[in-house]
């Protein structure tokens, strides 16, 4: 009774974050069609199911249909993910394209082959997607998703930049949408596991342990592990951006900044001492 009872309640907690994430982002509206982007893994067999769950119960009407990119690894069982959807009933559509042999032929052996897998996957999807003429692509991206790529870029690209909940593909044809943004990875671990995914391994990338955001995953582990609350502060610290707060003069126009001689709400504090949490309460001693 216990695990059931838990079981519900972290299944209506990442019903209610997806469904809030749709809202605060309009991600999805009426008569949509929502390719999702099935990999195989924890996260997009969970997005997969909670978008079922949503549509049944929504108040608009939209239709969804699984793709998987079959890449082309060796060993890959490729039964198993056309037997799971059709137990769904769901409709899907598996695509064959050997990017495996590209991606293996042009990375040297021992370097990060996620950068090019990801460019060529992406590409055939969002073909797919206007093949498809679905106007929205779901990706199975999560809260922890998104802050490892906003430390990636600031430590190894020297931007501030991170995964968006929605924008615009490449190629400027679709939608590209990301429900479960306000999911943690633990919860969706712990779903997966109940739930039991037919989970497929990546034999391309997954080896690669020393990647640079498996680095970051640790770090903020790390973090979560020593200072419970910090993960969840610096999430809605991306939700909060202050831009003339910032030195990105492209984003705030300091050239041209005048006085107004009206109180600014955001305005300077230079000669303030900051006011902050309590250093407990976001996890600093």
């Amino acid at each position: 009774m216990d695990k059931e009872y838990e079981f519900n309640k972290l299944t209506k907690r990442l019903r209610a974050n997806v469904g809030r994430a749709i809202h605060d982002y309009n991600m999805i509206s009426d008569g949509d069609l929502v390719m999702v982007c099935l990999s195989g893994g924890k996260d997009s067999y969970t997005l997969l199911d909670i978008l079922l769950g949503s549509q049944k119960i929504a108040p608009i009407k939209f239709d969804i249909i699984a793709v998987n990119l079959d890449q082309g690894q060796p060993g890959f069982p490729t039964e198993i993910l056309p037997n799971y959807l059709s137990s769904l009933g769901v409709r899907y559509q598996i695509i064959t394209e050997d990017t495996y042999s590209t991606v293996k032929r042009v990375i040297p052996e021992g370097k990060t082959t996620c950068g090019l897998c990801s460019r060529l996957r992406r590409g055939i999807l969002y073909r797919v997607a206007r093949e498809l003429g679905a106007n929205k692509v779901a990706l199975g991206h999560h809260r922890d998703d998104i802050l490892e790529t906003l430390f990636l870029n600031m430590f190894y690209g020297g931007k501030l930049k991170g995964m968006p909940p929605k924008l615009i593909s490449d190629d400027g044809h679709n939608i590209v949408i990301r429900p479960l943004a306000y999911c943690n990875e633990k919860d969706i671990i712990q779903y997966a596991k109940v739930k039991e995914f037919p989970i497929i391994p990546c034999n391309l990338c997954g080896a690669q342990a020393n990647l640079q955001r498996q680095a970051i995953k640790e770090m903020l582990t790390d973090w979560s592990k020593r200072f419970p609350g910090r993960i969840e502060t610096m999430f809605r610290a991306v939700q909060n951006i202050v831009p003339s707060h910032l030195m990105d003069s492209s984003k705030y126009d300091f050239i041209n900044l005048k006085v107004t001689g009206q109180p600014e709400v955001n305005g300077d504090i230079a000669f303030d001492s900051e006011s902050f949490a309590p250093a407990s309460a976001i996890g600093f001693n």
